[in-house]
């Protein structure tokens, strides 16, 4: 019984160091790759949008503001509450997005996001933060220019109260976000 809780926490350990790594690589491609965008992609340069997205591991849908400075970096924050008697939840985060490739009407994106979670089952609270790295494509229907439409996948790892989880994730337009750009 001792050795396999010896290699679970080696395990554990290892996946924790592999993410890291991870998140780390992926937030500096982001600001390494800082050339210009050169293709006819939809220009978001200035752009503020207003929409929802629902990616931590808590499932749960929140308000979201994602703000372009320039052409190939981008900014959001999201916000989610849900303060059911005995079952309540909160989550926030923030993530950088830095344009790869793109294409008419799509741009294709590496990205980190970072938060906050806050979890109670039955009376008991769970707090703890969030970190991830991921590659995604925001798109725009024609006719549509200012409505976007996301999916993206990566990697992430969870720390709250009652443990350490790591995992992968694959999120359709449904659930990565709906934006609205003014």
């Amino acid at each position: 019984m001792g050795l396999q809780k010896s290699v679970s926490i080696v395990t554990m350990s290892h996946m924790k160091d592999f993410t890291l790594r991870f998140i780390t690589s992926a937030i500096a491609a982001i600001l390494i790759t800082s050339g210009t965008v050169t293709a006819e992609a939809k220009d978001l340069s200035n752009r503020l949008g207003i929409g929802y997205k629902n990616q931590s591991s808590v499932d749960l849908p929140g308000i979201a503001v994602q703000y372009w400075p320039g052409p190939d970096l981008g900014l959001s924050a999201t916000l989610a509450i849900d303060t059911q008697t005995s079952n309540s939840k909160f989550g926030a985060m923030v993530k950088l997005y830095r344009v790869i490739f793109p294409e008419d009407n799509l741009n294709f994106y590496l990205g980190a996001g970072a938060g906050l979670l806050s979890t109670e089952t039955s009376g008991q609270n769970q707090s703890g933060f969030e970190m991830m790295g991921f590659a995604g494509a925001e798109f725009f229907l024609p006719g549509l220019e200012n409505v976007g439409f996301s999916f993206e996948a990566g990697t992430a790892i969870t720390s709250i109260s009652s443990g350490t989880r790591f995992r992968t994730f694959g999120d359709s337009p449904i659930r990565a976000g709906g934006t609205f750009y003014f």
